[in-house]
C-alpha cells in the first residue's frame, strides 16, 4: 500500500510514521487501495487545545477520491478515527459502485432474455410456414 504522510506544525517521528502505516493497513489494507495520502497537523501549535488534525484522501480508480478529516486532542486519537471512518466511506463508496454495475447488469439482461423470446418466435413461424 502506498502512503504518502505529510506533516504540519508537528515533527513526524518515526513512531508516528509507523503507527499511521500500521494503523492504515489494518483499517484499509482489505480494498488494495492505490494511493493514501495523509496530511498530520496541529493547528494551533503550542497553545494546545482540540487541535490535532488527520487528515486522509484516498484516490479510487476513475478519478474519484474520498477525504475524512477529523480533529481531536491526541494526534493518535485522530489517526483511530480517521482510519475508522476512512474504512465505512471506502466500503460504503465500494457498495455503491458493484450496485450501480449489477444494476447495469441487470438492465441489460432482460434485452438479452427478450432477443433470445423474439429468435425463438421466428423460428416457430418458420416451421409452421414451412412443415416438414
Amino acid at each position: 500500500m502506498n502512503i504518502a504522510i505529510q506533516s504540519n506544525g508537528l515533527i513526524l517521528t518515526e513512531s508516528l510514521r509507523a503507527y499511521v502505516h500500521r494503523r492504515l493497513e489494518t483499517s484499509l489494507g482489505w480494498a488494495l487501495t492505490r494511493r493514501l495520502a495523509v496530511w498530520l497537523s496541529d493547528i494551533n501549535g503550542p497553545r494546545g487545545g482540540r487541535d490535532k488534525r488527520c487528515k486522509i484522501q484516498i484516490s479510487l480508480d476513475h478519478g474519484k477520491t474520498i477525504v475524512i478529516e477529523d480533529t481531536e486532542e491526541d494526534m493518535y486519537a485522530a489517526i483511530d478515527l480517521a482510519a475508522e471512518r476512512a474504512d465505512r466511506a471506502l466500503a460504503r463508496q465500494l457498495e455503491r459502485q458493484r450496485s450501480h454495475n449489477h444494476a447495469k447488469a441487470g438492465s441489460l439482461a432482460p434485452a438479452a432474455h427478450d432477443a433470445d423470446q423474439a429468435q425463438e418466435q421466428e423460428q416457430e413461424q418458420e416451421q409452421a410456414q414451412h412443415p416438414h
